[in-house]
């Protein structure tokens, strides 16, 4: 049976533009809150186009002692140009970037997927400690 994992990509996010970028401290304060940002395309741009462009990041956070893993958010990347006028003709592009502020109370690791409308699902992760 085939399983969603079997087709997650990864690659070095130096020089792959599809991985999600994850930055966030290496270390914070149990519950105190931190920004996790997330993008695609931080050093080699992503195409933002109607015909090639990243849908939506989820961001996720999986506890070291847990088997649970908990989503803290979910980016949607809904206009890429599209216009009645044709592709690539509209009055909006959105960035595949953002933020989400998160509290935790124990170390684990961040995880971020992302789906570009092309060439499908890319993960990355980030250990984080809770002092």
């Amino acid at each position: 049976m085939a399983k969603l994992g079997d087709y997650f990509q990864t690659a070095d996010w130096k020089t792959e533009k599809h991985v999600p970028v994850i930055e966030c401290p290496d270390t914070v304060a149990g519950g105190e809150e931190f920004q996790i940002h997330v993008s695609v395309g931080k050093e080699v741009p992503h195409p933002n186009t109607t015909e090639h462009h990243i849908r939506w990041i989820q961001v996720f956070f999986q506890p070291s002692e847990e088997k649970a893993t908990y989503q803290l958010g979910n980016l949607e990347f809904c206009s890429h140009g599209e216009s009645v006028k044709g592709a690539n003709e509209g009055p909006a592009y959105v960035q595949p970037a953002g933020t989400v502020t998160a509290k935790i109370t124990g170390s684990g690791t961040i995880m971020t997927l992302s789906y570009c409308n092309i060439h499908g699902l890319w993960e990355n992760s980030k250990d984080i400690t809770v002092t």
